[in-house]
């Protein structure tokens, strides 16, 4: 019984050096590292839910937070309204990490109050260490001084011995007139109670302020009733309160004087005029021009806010604001201007171009996640370059690589066919598997030469192989035997001819 060579592993060959696993292993380790330092790179994901701080629920702050509602819902952002005493209170909520309030709208004027400094005594410095932040001013907010017909008044310091309601506890409307009361000479502190006995500064003799922390409707039906002298409310135009007050005739609003100075003071105020009839054209109120004083509402938010929702905020704000109102011009808010506290870096630009190219054309989830992810792609980026660089010769030597794995097998086999005595059939099977393996490998058109030369020397080592089993039948055994120790790497060129087999191919 005559010994069989065994078959030559011809796929095992081939697939025994795997060029793509070590690259294909180390990008799925740099993926799994990178996926898993993600939160720490960028940063928590974009919140689903946000708390913002208004004010009473008859105010226009709450007003308005409702209208921003269905806006961020429709990206997918739900929005809670919480109702506050006012300004103060809201800032408050902002700085407590416990609270749950993200963003609030507020009075302008107000920080000094929130923040406990005197009044009149806050610096940028104090602003910037708040913990929060502007987004952009939203409307103005007249300050409106009624005071009743018995008692002329021209000017705040003509309040001086008066009863004055100046607001609820936690209100802006309260912040505010005791900084401009203050600013007309009188001792006012931060730490106000209820009621307060004030002095005039450097007038002992004269008689003492009284004020009384109300809120809107105690201060209307108060100052109706005679048992205020004067009474401060920062609302809109179109408040109920200011109708009602400016058609009864035993009480008048005051126009402000000096309001250049007030201004330069105070760089939150703005001075506005309420024109004759410009509130109510069939009874002519006001009956003449009165000019005010207004700070604005700002829209602010903590400092560690989720930047993808800053863009959204200003997109609702400027659908709600931007159409104008009594006392502004269509476009003029959203703004910039009159803030106290410091603006955000992407809110100024968003007020300055516009939503960004990713805002602009993808959803906001889509946009918020590539805004998100940049910070890692940028320096991905980088490490494209070379990579991209590497590209080309990294797929010439792959695609060279199919071809030449195939020299291997030649090589071997040559090397067994040269090692055995008995039949070439077993390597003459294998070598045909090689060239029907090779029928079906797909190489680009630029490295058919390759792959035609490799064509070409497997279809003559076969071509060999099968003479020398024709030899083997014809010859005594020891001349087979020395036939065996030709190398065909030495056969002349001129024997080098495809086999009919291979031109099939």
């Amino acid at each position: 019984m005559t010994d069989r060579p065994t078959p030559f592993p011809i796929l095992s060959a081939t697939q025994e050096s795997r060029p793509w696993l070590k690259p294909a292993l180390l990008t799925v380790g740099v993926l799994l590292v990178l996926g898993s330092a993600t939160p720490w790179l960028v940063g928590p994901a974009c919140p689903k839910r946000v708390v913002i701080a208004t004010g009473s629920d008859m105010g226009a702050y709450y007003a308005f937070a409702q209208k921003y509602q269905p806006l961020l819902k429709s990206a997918g952002i739900q929005l809670e309204v919480r109702q506050t005493a006012g300004s103060v209170e809201n800032a408050s909520l902002l700085r407590d990490p416990d609270s749950g309030v993200s963003v609030a709208i507020m009075q302008g004027g107000t920080a000094g109050a929130s923040t406990g400094s005197n009044l009149g005594s806050i610096s940028q410095q104090d602003l910037a260490d708040s913990g929060i932040q502007s987004l952009a001013s939203l409307f103005q907010e007249p300050i409106w001084v009624f005071y009743r017909a018995d008692g002329p008044i021209k000017r705040l310091a003509d309040l001086r011995g008066k009863r004055v309601a100046v607001g609820a506890p936690g209100s802006g409307t309260r912040a505010v007139a005791l900084e401009l009361l203050a600013d007309n000479g009188m001792i006012v502190e931060n730490n106000a109670s209820d009621t307060k006995i004030l002095n005039v500064l450097g007038e002992v003799d004269v008689p003492k302020t009284t004020l009384l922390c109300q809120g809107t409707r105690d201060a209307s039906q108060s100052l109706k009733s005679g048992k205020v002298d004067a009474a401060f409310f920062v609302v809109a135009p179109t408040a109920p309160v200011i109708g009602e007050l400016m058609r009864d005739p035993n009480i008048h609003l005051l126009s402000f004087d000096r309001t250049l100075a007030y201004k330069r003071r105070h760089p939150y105020l703005t001075s506005v005029t309420i024109s004759e009839g410009m509130l109510d054209l069939e009874h002519n109120l006001p009956k003449e021009d009165v000019e005010l004083l207004a700070p604005t509402a700002v829209l602010v938010a903590r400092d560690d806010l989720h930047p993808a929702l800053i863009p959204l905020f200003l997109k609702a704000a400027s659908q709600v604001h931007e159409g104008g109102g009594v006392l502004e011009v269509p476009r003029e808010f959203p703004s910039e201007d009159h803030v106290e506290y410091p603006l955000n870096v992407d809110a100024q630009s968003y007020l300055r171009s516009g939503p960004s190219f990713l805002y602009r054309n993808l959803p906001f989830s889509m946009a918020a996640w590539v805004d998100q992810m940049k910070l890692m792609l940028l320096p991905l980026c980088t490490l494209l370059i070379p990579l991209i660089k590497a590209a080309p010769p990294l797929y010439r030597w792959r695609i060279r690589s199919k071809i030449y794995t195939w020299y291997r097998v030649l090589r071997r086999m040559d090397q067994a066919r040269q090692e055995s005595e008995r039949s070439m059939g077993p390597f003459i099977e294998e070598l045909q598997q090689v060239e029907r393996e090779l029928s079906e490998i797909s190489v680009p058109l630029s490295y058919m030469e390759e792959f035609y030369n490799l064509r070409w020397h497997v279809a003559f080592v076969l071509e060999q192989l099968e003479r020398q089993q024709e030899h083997r039948g014809s010859l005594p055994v020891e001349a087979s035997d020395n036939a065996n120790d030709a190398d065909i790497r030495n056969i002349p060129k001129s024997n080098r001819q495809f086999s009919k087999s291979s031109h099939a191919a």
